[in-house]
């Protein structure tokens, strides 16, 4: 009959063995972590870099069709311009990785045709790091 108690006690684990697993767990996480949303973070830069490439695209040959640089990013997708050969995107105006609608303005600052960037990461202008604007 001891076989049997002593087998039906190591069948489980015990409350000690898997608070030991819990922390090792954390433990790892905690390491791990941050270094992938550090990947996530410069990925969506990257992203909204490649995104600004192909809205700055669809702009120049909005420009070559036009004569023009429109108005606002909306015109990239409808127009009732005259010489509008569009749609210039595929689908709507894309909004960044963080989910904010890219800043564009025409005419742009500093002798630039237009500018045409993201806030970045806090959404707002400015900022350093992670949170650094992103320009074309």
């Amino acid at each position: 009959m001891p076989q049997k108690t002593l087998r039906k006690k190591s069948l489980g684990f015990t409350l000690i063995e898997l608070l030991i697993v819990m922390i090792i767990l954390g433990l790892l996480a905690s390491l791990v972590g941050p270094e992938l949303m550090g990947k996530v973070d410069s990925s969506r830069v990257k992203t909204a870099e490649t995104q600004i490439n192909m809205l700055s695209s669809a702009l120049d040959t909005y420009r070559l069709d036009v004569g023009s640089y429109p108005k606002s990013l909306k015109a990239l997708r409808e127009s009732d311009h005259k010489n509008w050969d569009g749609p210039y995107l595929p689908k709507d105006v894309p909004l960044d990785p963080w989910g904010n609608e890219y800043q564009y303005a025409n005419p742009g600052t500093e002798g630039r045709k237009y500018d045409l960037y993201s806030f970045g990461q806090d959404g707002s202008p400015g900022g350093e790091g992670d949170s650094a604007d992103i320009y074309f």
